[in-house]
């Protein structure tokens, strides 16, 4: 899970993940124009194999969603 820190433009975002690392994450096609994305929003990525500083972003959480990661101490970040 990461938190998104600031926008960057051109569907790329930097997030500051749960391993205490800052990452440049992409937003596929697929989410740009469904699943907006702001600063502040909590997010899950998946770092780049061959790259570990780059990252894809796979999900959005809702607020409602990081409402109930925190009273149930799921979110670390």
């Amino acid at each position: 899970m990461a938190r998104v820190i600031s926008m960057l433009g051109a569907n790329r975002v930097r997030v500051y993940c749960e391993d205490s690392e800052k990452r440049i994450a992409r937003i596929p096609g697929k989410m740009q124009k469904r699943n907006w994305i702001r600063e502040d929003d909590v997010v899950i990525i998946e770092p780049w194999d061959f790259q570990d500083e780059k990252a894809d972003i796979k999900w959005r959480y809702k607020q409602w969603d990081v409402r109930w990661l925190k009273e149930h101490d799921m979110l670390e970040v």
